[in-house]
This record gives C-alpha cells, sequence and structure tokens, in this order.
C-alpha cells in the first residue's frame, strides 16, 4: 500500500530576467551575452529611424543642415550615444564570437579575458565617440 503513495512531483519554474540580474552572480561572459543580445534588439527596433535619418542627410544641403540642426540636441545627442554605444558593444561582441567560433578563447578562463576585452574596447571606443558628440574635438 505504501508504494501506492506517490511523492509530491518537484515544481520548476522559468525564471525572468528580475532574477537573473538581481539574484544570480553571472559570470562575466554571461553579461556580455546578454548585453550583446540586448544591443542587438536596440539596434534592430531602431534601424528604420537611423535609415530614414540617413536618407534625410543624403538628400540635399539643406536637409543636411535641418539634420544637423536636429542633432544638435542634448536629448538626441544621449538617444545617439545609446545608439553607438549599442553599435560598438554589439560589433565587439560578435568579434568575439567569432574568435569563439574558430575554437579559440572557449574556456572558462579565455571567455572571462574575451569578456574584458569586449568591455574595454567598446567603452574606449564609446568615450571617444561621445567626446567627439559633445566637441571635445
Amino acid at each position: 500500500m505504501a508504494d501506492t503513495l506517490k511523492k509530491p512531483r518537484p515544481e520548476f519554474r522559468n525564471i525572468g530576467i528580475g532574477q537573473i540580474l538581481t539574484a544570480y552572480r553571472l559570470p562575466l561572459a554571461g553579461r556580455v551575452s546578454i548585453l550583446h543580445r540586448l544591443s542587438g534588439g536596440l539596434l534592430f527596433v531602431f534601424l528604420p529611424f537611423l535609415l530614414y535619418l540617413f536618407d534625410q542627410s543624403l538628400t540635399s544641403e539643406l536637409s543636411f543642415e535641418v539634420f544637423k540642426a536636429f542633432l544638435s540636441g542634448i536629448i538626441v545627442k544621449l538617444i545617439t550615444l545609446v545608439l553607438a554605444w549599442a553599435f560598438l558593444f554589439h560589433f565587439c561582441a560578435g568579434i568575439r564570437h567569432l574568435v569563439m567560433d574558430t575554437h579559440r578563447a572557449v574556456n572558462k578562463e579565455g571567455g572571462k579575458q574575451t569578456s574584458i576585452v569586449v568591455f574595454v574596447v567598446s567603452s574606449l571606443l564609446t568615450i571617444a565617440f561621445a567626446a567627439k558628440l559633445f566637441g571635445a574635438f
């Protein structure tokens, strides 16, 4: 009779992004992976807007001047900076994935080192872009 009694089955639930970001300590490679997906999604969503702005800037000299005036606002500059970060980070992380596709740096230490390189290079490029965008040089 004891054999007929069933134990309750364990309950597995999917975890959300909030739990991933707050409850779990992800390694640096995991953070790079999440940010790579986030930056790709951001670029995908804003692609029509970016193509429209590019088209308008190439139409004539007058439209280019209007485009320059549009980009002079601080909010637009900040949005441009975020999109530049997304592009630069996604580009650097994509190169990291191409390196991993050649079976280099696929161990734990290599993943950590390439993640650090992605963060450093994309941050430096974003800082250089921000300096140019805000008129440092």
